[in-house]
């Protein structure tokens, strides 16, 4: 079957909450000992030397530099733009990062900042949706949307009602992301392209790799730009075998549909042996097309400080001191 009929063939799974039901629990089940088995292999493969220096650099500018705190301030979002734009100021060929990822009100003062701090090329994501938790009305959900476009950013990050789709409200779910979708549309006269989307699981709260691989299909079905595995904000978020069952899915997608998806592990990746351990997942589950900052991120607050330290033990042959890098 061709991607075109496969593609209407799967509109037709969308008509109907009943039909998205029957679609999505018609799905394969996770073999759960394959699963982590392949990705346990595949963490165990080591990359060296000049591979090494170009996983690196590569890892680096897949970052979405985070900070998600109530603390937050605009100082604090100054300095993370100035980091992510220039990482690190002793060596000018370094990478600069994907994108900051901040709250909604903090989307202008990256914007500026990044603008106005060589950071230009990096993008503006905003988590939204009432994130973490995603409890509140649709219309707070869609202000909160509008709140960040407006205000400059380029990727929202939304997250799904877990309550719902766990309740086997799949339509309500579906219908919450393609709502979204329509909220990351620059306003009426402004211009632009609309926001890309990244629809957050939480999949240490979905628990089944069933469900994960459910709700991977249901995001894309609703128009998801990119699927990512979690906040960070509870006990388990990416590992390599949940982010290996969302790459299979994306492979799958992309060849029922000829839609390529974007894949964002989030959360409790903290050094370089981890982020090229998933680049090696990456690479060997889809492929050299994902292995790029438009189809793979790291959702990420201190992995980049010990690539930075990796990244100059392999120019220097010995590592850095401890005011090397900034701390966050």
């Amino acid at each position: 079957m061709s991607a075109g009929s496969s593609a209407s063939a799967l509109a037709d799974v969308t008509s109907s909450d009943s039909a998205l039901r029957r679609y999505l629990h018609g799905l394969p089940g996770v073999d759960t000992v394959g699963l982590e088995a392949r990705a346990a292999t595949l963490g165990t493969r080591s990359i060296k030397t000049t591979a090494k220096a170009y996983a690196i650099d590569l890892a680096i500018s897949m970052i979405d530099l985070t900070t998600l705190e109530g603390s937050d301030t605009p100082g604090k979002v100054r300095s993370l733009c100035a980091k992510g734009s220039n990482p690190d100021p002793s060596d000018r060929t370094t990478p600069q990062v994907a994108a900051i990822c901040v709250y909604s009100d903090m989307a202008a003062t990256a914007k500026q900042a990044l603008s106005a701090g060589g950071g230009a090329g990096i993008k503006v994501a905003s988590v939204a949706t009432a994130f973490p938790s995603g409890r509140a009305a649709l219309s707070v959900k869609l202000a909160d949307t509008r709140e960040a476009v407006a205000a400059g950013a380029d990727e929202i990050d939304m997250v799904i009602d877990r309550g719902a789709f766990l309740s086997g409200r799949y339509g309500k779910v579906f219908e919450e992301i393609q709502a979204v979708k329509e909220a990351c549309k620059r306003p009426s006269g402004s211009g632009g392209e609309p926001a890309h989307l990244k629809v957050i699981f939480e999949n240490g709260e979905l628990s089944t790799y069933d469900n994960i691989r459910r709700a991977s299909w249901l995001a894309m079905l609703a128009g998801a730009d990119f699927i990512k595995t979690s906040t960070g904000k509870v006990a388990v978020n990416a590992t390599l075998p949940n982010t290996l069952l969302m790459l299979e899915a994306v492979r799958d997608f992309r060849a029922a549909t000829g839609t390529q998806i974007g894949v964002k592990p989030a959360g409790g990746i903290r050094n370089a042996k981890d982020a090229l351990r998933y680049l090696v997942v990456v690479n060997e589950t889809v492929g050299s097309d994902w292995l790029s900052p438009d189809w793979f991120r790291f959702g990420a607050s201190s992995l980049l400080n010990d690539l930075l330290m990796q990244r100059q033990k392999l120019s220097t042959g010995r590592y850095s001191g401890p005011d090397y890098v900034t701390v966050d």
